[in-house]
């Protein structure tokens, strides 16, 4: 079949005196008299080349009128759309094309009737075809203008992209998953880097931190709380003076629990400024503020399926207490300067040796942050309330350190030993450490003495009361020091006291500078 009968089959009928005689014409059967009598003059001046070309397209071509009806289309629209010329002819380019499409077919064609020797033609026009059975599918357009008779017509081709779209989609697909696997492998990389930096850590770290000794009831009834507790992934409280071994207790609990294998991230409140907390916790991401010039991961996503022990929490800011409520409920958060969500999976174990709740009560902590983290509270006594263990820990820490410093005590003196049992250790375990390791360098022999202000060793072998004893200890302490409290060298540092306790101590005793 030649192209001139593929392209207007229904032009051949119309009479060949309306042409020029060169061309073969039909009249199609068609109501519209102003559709007939445009396609008199296409079938007019179309010569045989242009129908030629139309049908030579490798794309499908149609020509539509200022009415959007479709006057000439090639054989490949029918191939594309399933319909056959005779049902195409006449009908509306909506037919073929959504409905969207007409109006940027209406701007496209206004645009060229005002500048109409701008014959521009646009091909970013991407939209969805629709075929006879229903099946969309998308198609680039491409469209410029033609003059006939007088008459301004629309040459539009149309271009099945679906397996260019399919191709791009691929790619785009592909990209996203290497994206993602970066990210991953990334943040098994610092996760992995952490690992072996805290496991190092937790190996240099082990001498400096005595195991659990003690044999009295208030101990054993703690060591029974972390056997009950330790299997299950409940919020653990502990709550205790300074000194007394939280850190020991979780430390305790996460290696009796499933997530042993695992390293426990331990994170001190009060140490970290207030502005850093919430990176150090959440993480940030760079350029989150002026100086993050890296990404930094949190301590809860490095602690994802381990233990976070939190100590200190009455000192966590209350803008941040919502934040950590709700990692513990929902175990999700994001990152500073970030709007992504992170998922984690942590058990919290956090301390305190405030009173959280008076804090509750004073607003500076959330009552729901207190309930949710008071799941399983664990008081640890104070070493005055366990002194049938200070001669148990005096002899631990004895061997610990002696054993460093290349010393082999035999005996204590029994006036130590009794001065020790008298004192009300306000550091507690810490402090009972720090005396004896200073005085283990200040007495060189064989039986261990500790330099005790005279007072207390009196006080404590006359009966004198515990407070009594404890504040002339630490007056004398004062009294050494020039009564100076913080720094290097200080009555806090050389008690093994924090400032903040040894003055709550001193207010409590009523200490004050004569």
């Amino acid at each position: 079949m030649s192209a001139r009968a593929t392209l207007l089959p229904h032009l051949e009928s119309l009479p060949r005196s309306v042409g020029d005689g060169s061309s073969n014409t039909v009249a199609r059967n068609c109501s519209d008299d102003a559709f007939a009598r445009t396609q008199k003059r296409i079938a007019l001046a179309v010569d045989e080349r242009f129908r030629i070309v139309i049908e030579s397209f490798p794309t499908a071509a149609v020509l539509t009128d200022s009415e959007r009806k479709l006057v000439l289309v090639n054989s490949r629209t029918s191939e594309m759309f399933g319909y056959n010329q005779e049902e195409l002819l006449g009908q509306s380019i909506e037919m073929l094309i959504p409905k969207h499409f007409g109006e940027c077919e209406r701007a496209n064609f206004s645009d060229l009737t005002s500048h109409p020797r701008a014959n521009r033609m646009r091909s970013d026009l991407e939209v969805d075809a629709v075929r006879k059975d229903g099946c969309k599918f998308q198609v680039e357009i491409a469209m410029s203008h033609i003059q006939i008779d007088g008459s301004l017509l629309i040459l539009s081709t149309i271009a099945d992209i679906t397996d260019r779209k399919l191709a791009e989609q691929g790619l785009i697909d592909m990209n996203v998953q290497l994206l993602e696997a970066n990210e991953q492998i990334r943040n098994m990389k610092e996760l992995v880097e952490y690992e072996n930096t805290n496991l190092k850590q937790e190996i240099n770290l082990e001498g400096n931190h005595t195991e659990i000794v003690g044999q009295s009831q208030a101990m054993l009834r703690v060591l029974s709380n972390v056997d009950m507790v330790a299997g299950t992934d409940v919020a653990v409280l502990l709550l205790g003076e300074t000194g007394t071994g939280k850190e020991l207790i979780a430390r305790a609990i996460h290696k009796s629990s499933k997530r042993k294998s695992r390293p426990i991230v331990n994170v001190n409140c009060a140490a970290l400024p207030a502005s850093l907390i919430e990176s150090e916790l959440f993480g940030r991401e760079r350029g989150a503020y002026t100086g993050a010039l890296t990404r930094e991961v949190g301590r809860f996503e490095l602690a994802d399926r381990s233990t976070i022990f939190l100590d200190e929490i009455s000192e966590l800011p209350l803008e941040l207490q919502s934040k950590l409520l709700r990692v513990l409920e929902e175990g999700e958060f994001e990152r500073l300067g970030s709007s992504r969500t992170l998922h984690v999976d942590v058990r919290v174990i956090s301390a305190t040796s405030r009173d959280l709740k008076a804090a509750v009560k004073e607003g500076s902590f959330r009552e729901d942050l207190y309930y949710r983290l008071n799941v399983f509270p664990i008081c640890l006594p104070p070493l005055r309330e366990r002194r049938e263990d200070i001669p148990m820990l005096v002899w631990h820490f004895l061997h610990e350190l002696g054993g460093r410093m290349g010393r082999d005590v035999e005996a204590v003196r029994a006036t130590t030993m009794k001065a020790f049992k008298a004192y009300s250790w306000p550091g507690n375990v810490r402090e009972l450490r720090n005396v004896i390791e200073r005085n283990l360098i200040v007495h060189p022999g064989r039986v261990f003495e500790a330099e005790l202000p005279d007072s207390v060793i009196t006080a404590a072998m006359d009966g004198t009361t515990i407070m009594d004893v404890e504040r002339t200890y630490i007056t004398g302490m004062l009294q050494r020091t020039n009564w100076r409290i913080r720094g290097p060298g200080g009555a806090a540092e050389t008690l093994g006291l924090k400032p903040t306790t040894l003055e709550a101590r001193m207010k409590k005793l009523g200490i004050v500078r004569k």
